[in-house]
Parts: structure tokens; sequence; C-alpha cells
């Protein structure tokens, strides 16, 4: 069975489910205004139905919690002392849950306020934007933190830790208009490039898509004459996978 994925996210996508077809079953749980008090509180029952073995969960939390408290989206405002104890106690969970599993967060992404402005929510006519990104950047350190005293060992004893996309986006030039459709939530470019980090933390975690065997031979590595020996060879693969699995000892850290 292939290890399981899973995405816990707010307004973002993270995953291209394409590029892990065949060597992973990515889950997604997304939870569009969510903050983080209102996800701690349902995490478990999120991720209750899903069975076998979870490799790693990305848990990207914030945007909402930092929206300012005096503004048009002053409910769904978390103080961020609440957000770092509310992304430990989801992090608590799913190690419980999987001991061992690779738990990766994801800061905010940053806010274009120019965006907020123009797009507001409905019935906000103040004209100040109900977020900033000095806000926003406030979470982001905060989530970073987080992952330094709760992230999950990988494999080798590299901590994928935190990816912080707050950051990373303002490194591109006019990254305001490129990556962000409305201020805040993300272009198919500001996706792609939140995708690509997602997959780089993985990879330094050992699932890169070329570490994962496969569910099945491939089109190329069947034998015409005699498919039925491929299938076989693969089920011997399977097993040996397997029983690494289980002989491997995961260390968690503070």
């Amino acid at each position: 069975m292939p290890p399981i994925i899973i995405g816990m996210q707010v307004g973002l996508q993270a995953f291209n489910f394409s590029h892990y077809s065949r060597s992973a079953d990515v889950v997604l749980r997304g939870y569009s205004g969510y903050n983080t008090r209102w996800a701690a509180r349902v995490a478990g029952r999120a991720v209750a139905t899903v069975a076998g073995a979870v490799a790693a969960v990305t848990v990207c939390f914030g945007a909402n919690d930092a929206a300012l408290p005096d503004r048009a989206s002053a409910a769904q405002h978390v103080p961020v002392g609440e957000y770092r104890d509310n992304l430990r106690a989801i992090c608590a969970m799913l190690q419980r849950r999987w001991p061992g599993v690779v738990v990766i967060l994801v800061t905010p992404p940053p806010v274009d306020e120019d965006g907020r402005r123009r797009y507001p929510y409905a019935h906000d006519y103040s004209g100040l934007p109900e977020r900033t990104n000095a806000a926003a950047g406030v979470y982001a350190r905060a989530c970073v933190e987080v992952a330094r005293q709760c992230g999950v060992r990988a494999m080798q004893g590299r901590r994928p830790g935190a990816i912080d996309i707050w950051s990373r986006m303002q490194k591109f030039p006019g990254w305001e208009k490129s990556f962000l459709r409305d201020g805040l939530h993300l272009t198919p470019r500001g996706n792609r490039v939140l995708f690509e980090e997602v997959v780089f933390a993985l990879k330094d975690a050992n699932l890169s898509l070329e570490a994962l065997p496969a569910d099945l031979p491939l089109f190329g590595d069947m034998d015409p004459d005699n498919p039925a020996k491929s299938f076989e060879d693969q089920d011997e693969s399977a097993e040996s996978a397997d029983e690494e699995m289980a002989n491997c000892s995961f260390e968690t850290g503070n």
C-alpha cells in the first residue's frame, strides 16, 4: 500500500495530485476561513477516517489568525500566543496518532495590502485592509519557532521544520500581484511556488518521488512474455520495503 501524505490547510493548494500518482496517496483536509482555534478543536476528527501508514502531514494555518482584531475580519483573529499553542496542540495530536510521522508546518503567505483594499470582504466599506503584511510576518515567525520546538525528525535525523512561504515569496520581484490574486489568496503561480517548497521539504525527509516505489510495475518494466513474473517481483519488493519501514526507529525532538 502506498504511504499517505496529508495536507491540512486553509485556502491554499499545496499539492499537485498527479505528482505523487501511484507512489503516495494524497489526502487533503481544507478548511476555508478557519483559524487555529477552530482547527485545533476538529483536527483529530478530521484525520480520524484516514487509515494506513501516514508518512507526512503538512499543516498550514495562520492567515486567518493574523487578521487584525479591529478590522472587518476580527472574528477570525487569534492572538499570536494562542496561535503558537494551537499549532503545538495540532502537532502533538499528529505525533500521538502516527509516531514517527513527518510534520511540516507552513507559514501564512505574505499579504498585499493594496490587493486587500481593492478586493475587500462584502459590506466592508472602511477602505482599510483587514490584514497587513507586517502582522502576517509576526505569525510566520511564530510558526517557524513552533516548528523548531516540535518538528518531527526525518529518518536521517534532519528536521523538515517549517516552510517559510512568507519570506520565500517576497524574494521574487512583483510577488504582490504575481502570487496573490486578491492580496491574500494564491494565484496558480503562487500555488506553484508553495508546491515546490513542499516537494523540497518532503525530499529532505526521504519522501521524494524517486524514493517512493510505484504501487504496481510501470509500463516499461513489464515483461510482455511473462507479466505474472513482473507482479511477483513487485510483491517481493513491497514486502521488503514494509519490513524495512517496520524496523526503522523514528526519533522526535524538541
